[in-house]
């Protein structure tokens, strides 16, 4: 969305201590009754030439199902009994150190929610809001900082740049072909492409 964490710390912030403080009192790891199964499929993984040390590129789809069981109902959740579906896409890069393959950057493009019930059509603005506060600034669980786009989940369904050129025709995609424009308006006056950031 609108935040980079970065480093050990940043990793650290977000994927136990944000995480598991929303959905699971504290706890990393599983719990009785929550679901989180989080599905990637379509990967592409390109190894970079002529790099020292080596590096690499993947791309992968993922689909996410999540919720919790009725049985938790007096566990006194965080956010309480909920649902959702999930979709979204990775856009890594992969360094080579001492011979061990490491993630040097994840960088994960939720592009949609669905709430189960109602489906993605009915999914609310905004439920899942963008970071507010930074960790400097307060909020112990926030970014690093601000990753400076408009970007919006669903229904932005605006593409997230390749980084491989089209495995047939061998050309790049065509940036008017990864905006998302109203319907039968031009591509070239809708917003541009989501913005995938550094890249080594």
């Amino acid at each position: 969305m609108n935040g980079r964490f970065k480093g050990r710390a940043g990793v650290k912030r977000l994927y136990i201590d944000r995480f598991s403080a929303t959905f699971l009192k504290g706890r990393n790891g599983p719990v009785h009754g929550f679901l989180l199964d989080h599905l990637q499929a379509q990967d592409i993984v390109d190894y970079v030439p002529d790099t020292n040390p080596p590096k690499a590129k993947g791309r992968f789809r993922a689909l996410m199902s999540a919720g919790t069981h009725e049985s938790m109902e007096e566990s006194g959740l965080p956010r309480g009994l909920r649902q959702w579906w999930e979709g979204g896409l990775y856009e890594n890069e992969y360094i080579k150190e001492d011979g061990v393959w490491k993630i040097f950057r994840l960088r994960y493009y939720p592009f949609w929610h669905g709430v189960y019930d109602k489906g993605w059509q009915h999914t609310p603005p905004d439920y899942v809001p963008p970071f507010a506060k930074l960790v400097s600034d307060g909020d112990l669980l926030g970014p690093d900082e601000f990753v400076q786009n408009d970007e919006r989940l669903w229904p932005d369904t605006r593409v997230v740049p390749f980084h491989y050129t089209h495995p047939v025709t061998g050309e790049w995609v065509d940036e008017a072909d990864l905006r998302a424009p109203l319907l039968g308006t031009d591509p070239m006056k809708a917003k541009p492409a989501r913005v995938i950031g550094d890249s080594f």
